[in-house]
């Protein structure tokens, strides 16, 4: 009886011991090779790898008492994929609460309204923590990569500023911007005001993008929407420079000519009548609103005074007053 007691005891101590030695260990900071360590844990990794991952990563780690730590607290199946950065000493009990909770590091874009396409992929290129798996690839490929029905990727991402989580591809951002955009058309569209001559949202947000490319003052939005939904109903020529300079492309030098108005191209709003083939930009939500809520006007014609605001005319001998005045420098 004292035999089995004395074993007893024992057994007790030394589970006493193995649990007092694993509350040192899991408390004790790990050391550091170099500050910060970073590293990636992708979807679906398990534990034991994450931890050969740290380890290889610049932390002195032994995995195996890692993973049974982990097993002990019962998070094995917890850790959330992302990228982590690692700036000073960590008790493994603190990194484990930083897996598990997903305190990923996180870079952000800023990709503007007014901006083309192309003016974002630039951006994107250039971001030095993003993954550059659009890079080269041509847009009816990204837009198949996205599964997106359209012509073009131009209008259909909403302008924002995103968080990423570092390392991600630049593919997952134009997805999130793609899916807020259309998130968002969908909401204007079934608030649109009454007879507007839009056959479907994608008609909208065409008009919504020349807004933005016409008028940086808000405004004038709604106005402007008003002159360019008016032509639309009187089968009159939009006749919009923008739209001119974006079917210009590349060739488009900084100054648009006659000879420009009057070269046709399926974006030219002098030569062709009706809306243009697509977007011309990434619309803001404003521009959007306002090619969806048009002011109650019937202004035809508009031009600018110099100061960013515009001068609204409803026939073409006020206009060409406003025009005399304002441009030409004549009262």
């Amino acid at each position: 009886m004292r035999i089995l007691r004395r074993l007893f005891f024992l057994c007790l101590l030394v589970l006493a011991a193995l649990v007092g030695l694993s509350w040192w260990w899991a408390n004790t900071p790990l050391k550091l090779r170099a500050a910060p360590v970073e590293f990636r844990v992708l979807p679906g990794s398990g534990l034991r790898s994450i931890a050969g991952q740290v380890m290889a990563a610049g932390i002195e780690l032994d995995p195996t008492y890692l993973v049974l730590l982990a097993k002990a607290m019962r998070v094995e199946s917890s850790v959330k994929a992302g990228s982590y950065a690692i700036t000073k000493e960590i008790t493994p009990l603190e990194l484990l609460r930083k897996l598990t909770s997903g305190d990923v590091t996180q870079a952000e874009i800023t990709l503007l309204e007014g901006w083309t396409f192309r003016q974002w992929r630039e951006r994107l290129d250039a971001h030095p923590e993003l993954k550059h798996d659009s890079r080269g690839m041509a847009e009816a490929d990204i837009l198949a990569r996205l599964k997106i029905d359209a012509p073009r990727l131009e209008g259909l991402l909403f302008p924002d500023t995103y968080l990423f989580d570092k390392h991600s591809s630049d593919l997952d951002v134009l997805a999130r911007a793609h899916r807020t955009a259309k998130r968002r058309l969908e909401a204007e569209w079934d608030q649109r005001a009454a007879g507007l001559p839009y056959k479907t949202p994608y008609q909208a947000l065409i008009m919504a993008s020349i807004v933005e490319k016409e008028t940086g003052r808000d405004a004038d939005r709604t106005l402007v929407a008003a002159v360019f939904v008016n032509r639309l109903r009187l089968g009159m020529l939009l006749q919009t420079d923008p739209t001119v300079i974006y079917g210009m492309g590349e060739r488009f030098d900084g100054n648009l000519r006659k000879r420009d108005l009057q070269t046709d191209t399926p974006y030219n709003t002098y030569t062709r009548s009706g809306l243009p083939p697509t977007p011309i930009a990434m619309p803001s939500m404003a521009s959007l609103r306002a090619a969806l809520h048009p002011a109650d006007s019937d202004a035809l014609y508009f031009v600018a005074r110099g100061d960013g605001t515009s001068q609204f005319s409803r026939t073409l001998e006020e206009h060409n007053r406003a025009v005399n005045r304002y441009q030409k420098g004549r009262k």
